[in-house]
């Protein structure tokens, strides 16, 4: 494990594997250097590769300096960035897909995107819809300790998954994974905003993207995945067969490492 000093002072913590130019991975909810798609991915890229998998502020072994900003979170992906040479590829995954996006916006030096389902809500009038106020109870139900209820009202409220499907999940192992991580789940959900398409921001940047999803994904997903990659000047789009939000790293990786190779 390595650490990196964030332009607020916040150490980031990291593992770097492999050799050759840096790809920086960003998590979603819930996910970090040790747990989730990552650990998986990151061998996976290493032959090709300097794989960079942090755990993003507030989680695993980073630090976390209040207040929050979404741009303090761009500022760690920075500081990753300089002390891996001054530029890098970045994949994100979910909501940390948007959080690259974020990042590439604000001019940081990226020089190719890998974006696996940013969960952008294309059209208002259908499916699930997130709460307008999610930050503001989420982060109330952390202050208040309320772990369990914070990755519940996440799961259910937030991203739409079945009341049924969040009690099993209750009963296998990640569960304890996921309530541990609960405290950064207000940072996913400032990441998201009110998880509207940001048409504008998207047309502004110029960095080479693959925007990639699975064919059996939500339709919610895979309907923002093609309207981000049209709404982007420079990107692709591809589909990965018998995918779904839970990508299996040994089906992302050799597509991720043929676009950066490209």
């Amino acid at each position: 494990m390595k650490k990196v000093i964030s332009k607020d002072g916040t150490a980031i913590a990291y593992d770097q594997t492999g050799s050759g130019p840096p790809v920086i991975l960003v998590d979603g909810a819930f996910c970090s250097r040790t747990f989730g798609p990552m650990p998986k991915l990151a061998p996976l890229l290493a032959p090709h590769f300097t794989a960079i998998a942090y755990d993003r502020r507030g989680r695993g072994d980073s630090g976390d300096t209040p207040p929050y900003a979404v741009q303090r979170e761009i500022e760690d992906l920075e500081a990753l960035i300089n002390a891996a040479g001054g530029s890098a590829f970045v994949l994100g995954i979910s909501s940390g897909a948007v959080l690259a996006l974020r990042a590439a916006a604000a001019g940081l030096n990226i020089k190719k995107l890998v974006l696996y389902e940013p969960p952008f809500v294309v059209d208002r009038t259908t499916g699930h819809q997130p709460p307008a106020d999610h930050t503001a109870r989420l982060t109330k139900l952390i202050a208040s300790d309320q772990r369990g209820e914070a990755v519940k009202y996440y799961l259910v409220s937030i991203i739409g998954m079945p009341s049924i499907f969040f009690y099993v999940m209750r009963l296998l192992p990640m569960w304890s994974k996921m309530k541990a991580i609960a405290p950064s789940l207000p940072y996913d959900s400032a990441v998201m905003g009110d998880f509207g398409f940001p048409a504008e921001l998207l047309s502004s940047i110029q960095t080479p993207t693959l925007v990639s999803g699975g064919e059996k994904s939500p339709e919610l997903l895979r309907v923002a995945v093609e309207a981000v990659s049209k709404a982007m000047p420079n990107a692709q789009r591809r589909m990965l067969a018998g995918q779904t939000h839970n990508v299996a790293a040994k089906v992302l990786a050799p597509v991720v490492v043929e676009f950066l190779k490209g």
